[in-house]
């Protein structure tokens, strides 16, 4: 199974992908936000930063659940 076909499963199935999926893009949506601006605070600098990291620890959770979700099938 194609990890395009396993993403589309766990997004039907899976509430836990579902609701990491959103936090993800939410954070996204922030951070453009902030990249927008042409002069960043120092409280902002550090928010962006704390974002970023939250945002990659939501995106290596959905890649754990895409490999789990695949040994599964192939098993």
């Amino acid at each position: 199974m194609k990890e395009a076909e396993i993403i589309n499963v766990l997004r039907s199935e899976s509430e836990e992908y579902r609701r990491v999926e959103e936090e993800h893009r939410k954070l996204d949506k922030a951070l453009e936000e902030l990249n927008r601006k042409r002069y960043l605070s120092s409280d902002e600098e550090v928010e962006k930063k704390k974002m970023q990291k939250q945002k990659l620890q939501y995106k290596d959770r959905m890649a754990e659940l895409i490999r789990e979700y695949g040994k599964q099938v192939k098993s």
